[in-house]
């Protein structure tokens, strides 16, 4: 039996985990390994492990990395702490097969002790770029040390060979973000509104914001712009909370203080879970921020996305998604845009290039035939055609 260790570190990564962990545990040629780092662990964030083990999974290894610093230099030691304990993880689980998704901290992490330990990675969606976030290293840095890839675009798919990787190694497989719309039984609104305690609003905004973390960058002005262009918007505004990058704490208190003399119109949540959330996408009037989720997922339920800043910037979109800069007049703009008659006409012939068939069921599939052993050793594919220099006087 194939033992393949799932990573994950947060509770995004998680949500677009799930159904392929569930693929993995329902799988009679398979046997699934869970780790579970990062913010899943930290009470700051909501213990989200809970949810992970209240889905039905057991978890394998817990490490934790979080400290209570979120400064590059505190990143930078939860990065250490990651690379000894994962190290230690999957020296003791002894996977055929380490799976990860993603770019983030964590993430490279974990690549790197597998890589040492010379045990296989298997990674979802490299290829793609996002210039605003140090993040866009450390996925490319992923994706060298990744012997199968899965990417979310064609267009990713030929990234993923131009960096160097073997074509019949890299599997365009869609998104499983969209997927998952389609597939889970959403909430309808009553519901939705009542388990995340909130009154039913029509009119509401989803916004969730990162800090730009590849430039030093004036968080909480920019952060303060987005709050002042909501508030001028009239709309109710849902927030949930950023994640444990650098500056996150910092815009997290921001939302704290907003939600706190905004009681009335707003509500801010630190972990809502992939139903919730994405119900919440499903009857938004708009999304905001510089999450990714609202580049990929929120195309496919017809929701416009105000792409503020730099951190999603490289990242293929479509027409359901305003760029802008962050600035109050600028989302203001945006704000307007969003919501107008016109752009409901866009909205309503858009086409996500995140969308592919059977995302889940592909991936499962691949992993299922996959071979380390007989697969021989990684080379360096040239895209006009492998590099192979003679060796000579080998003793």
């Amino acid at each position: 039996m194939k033992k393949v260790c799932v990573f994950t570190g947060t509770r995004a990564e998680y949500g677009l985990l799930k159904p392929l962990m569930e693929g993995i545990a329902d799988d009679v040629e398979l046997d699934l390994q869970v780790i579970v780092s990062g913010t899943h662990l930290s009470p700051e964030f909501g213990f989200t492990y809970k949810e992970i083990e209240a889905d039905g999974f057991t978890i394998s290894e817990k490490v934790e990395v979080v400290l209570s610093s979120d400064s590059p230099l505190g990143v930078a030691k939860s990065m250490g702490l990651g690379i000894i304990g994962y190290a230690e993880a999957q020296e003791r689980l002894k996977p055929d097969m380490l799976l990860l998704l993603g770019d983030r901290y964590e993430a490279v992490a974990a690549a790197l002790a597998a890589t040492v330990l010379r045990i296989p990675i298997a990674h979802l969606y490299g290829g793609e770029i996002t210039l605003g976030a140090i993040d866009d290293a450390f996925r490319h840095a992923i994706t060298k040390m990744s012997l199968i890839h899965f990417t979310a675009t064609e267009a990713y798919r030929n990234r993923v060979i131009q960096l160097g990787e073997a074509p019949e190694r890299v599997f365009n497989v869609g998104a499983i973000g969209v997927e998952n719309i389609h597939t889970l039984p959403l909430l309808s609104k009553v519901e939705l509104f009542d388990r995340i305690n909130c009154p039913a609003v029509d009119h509401y905004a989803l916004i969730t914001c990162h800090p730009e973390t590849a430039e030093k960058t004036d968080i909480q002005k920019d952060f303060g712009e987005i709050l002042a262009a909501l508030e001028d918007s009239g709309l109710f505004c849902i927030f949930t909370k950023s994640n444990a990058d650098a500056g996150g704490r910092a815009i997290n208190a921001m939302i704290e203080t907003y939600v706190a003399s905004h009681a009335q119109t707003s509500r801010a949540y630190a972990s809502l879970g992939q139903i919730r959330y994405l119900s919440l996408l499903k009857y938004a009037r708009c999304v905001v921020g510089n999450s990714s989720s609202g580049i990929v997922e929120a195309p496919s339920l017809r929701i416009p996305c105000i792409n503020v800043g730099d951190r999603q910037k490289g990242r293929a979109s479509c027409d359901a998604v305003i760029h802008c800069r962050a600035e109050r007049s600028a989302v203001g703009r945006a704000l307007r845009t969003a919501l107008s008659p016109s752009f409901a006409q866009v909205m309503a012939t858009t086409r996500n290039p995140y969308e592919k068939a059977h995302t889940t069921q592909t991936i499962l599939k691949i992993i299922e035939r996959f071979d380390s052993a007989n697969m021989g050793m990684k080379a360096f594919h040239d895209i006009t055609g492998v590099w192979n220099p003679k060796v000579e006087n080998l003793i």
